[in-house]
């Protein structure tokens, strides 16, 4: 039970106010993220190229309910995308977009102006010579997500998307985007979900993981598998194998600062592993999401929080 205790946590204001202001909070968080600016940012992913890993940049942000926040974060992610093209990292670097950050959330057109303000950030990611890849959020903004990546990938082709296991629909999502030029990162899922829409047991979420996994292997796209779950990983290699895909025609996915030996263990043996590394001031959310995901870490957590 602590784990949708967690999720739901994430979305507390009063609860927000108590953790980002303990004096403590910020030396557990610094595992998860990198750092709070830009100059954080570009020092971890430069570290992570040098060491044989890809990268995808999450400027942290979400559920914003200002046009001009959201117009904020959209400059953030042209400002980080023109510094990856001067640094020559744009090769090895892409970013993550969480629509609800660029105005997703906002009640009147919402979804328009996610739209617009992705838009400019695909441009600026095209310039530089990389991608971007769509974020998923909770169930409520998938279709608006779905729909956003299909007028995205009109004019860039490339964008990609995320689908998470979880959800009881994700299977037919995942043919429907299994075709050629299609790039699709699977995760298991992150947010607290009704039973009506989601699976509530663990097993049956790996299952279904599985079940989309295997869509994606069989498919024309490129899967990105973002798992740190070891019968996941030891999964992909065996449907890369019996689909004949080469190296760099599918890539792992691990959270930065979690399981770090095996990112590095998968990169030497050939494998193309991206490291998603999320900074900025706005970290609550992903942090008790990362919690939610490793119980195991809150005892950690409520030591740090309270001790200077």
């Amino acid at each position: 039970m602590l784990g949708p205790t967690l999720l739901t946590a994430s979305r507390s204001p009063r609860i927000r106010r108590l953790v980002t202001d303990a004096p403590g909070s910020r030396r557990l968080v610094q595992r998860f993220v990198v750092g709070e600016t830009l100059g954080d940012a570009l020092h971890a992913t430069t570290r992570l190229v040098a060491d044989g890993l890809a990268v995808t940049l999450d400027h942290l942000g979400e559920d914003t309910l200002d046009a001009n926040r959201a117009g904020v974060t959209r400059e953030a992610y042209v400002d980080l995308l023109g510094r990856l093209a001067d640094l020559d990292l744009a090769t090895r670097a892409e970013v993550s977009l969480k629509l609800s950050s660029v105005g997703q959330a906002l009640p009147r057109g919402g979804h328009d102006i996610a739209l617009e303000n992705a838009h400019h950030i695909c441009a600026a990611a095209q310039r530089a010579g990389t991608t971007v890849t769509l974020d998923m959020e909770d169930h409520t903004t998938v279709d608006s997500t779905l729909a956003i990546l299909r007028e995205l990938r009109l004019d860039f082709p490339d964008t990609g998307a995320v689908l998470q296991s979880c959800l009881r629909r994700t299977e037919s999502d995942c043919r429907d985007l299994a075709g050629a030029g299609s790039r699709v990162r699977l995760v298991k899922g992150a947010y607290a979900e009704p039973d009506a829409v989601a699976y509530p047991d663990k097993a049956d979420v790996d299952r279904a993981y599985v079940r989309c996994l295997k869509v994606l292997m069989a498919g024309d796209g490129y899967p990105m598998v973002a798992s740190h779950d070891p019968r996941m990983i030891q999964l992909a290699g065996v449907l890369a194998e019996r689909h004949g895909r080469a190296p760099g025609s599918y890539e792992y996915q691990m959270l930065h600062g979690i399981r770090t030996g095996e990112q590095r263990r998968l990169a030497a043996a050939g494998e193309r592993v991206r490291v998603y590394v999320p900074y900025g001031a706005d970290w609550y959310g992903y942090f008790m999401r990362r919690l939610a995901e490793r119980p195991a870490n809150v005892g950690f957590f409520l030591r740090a929080l309270f001790t200077r």
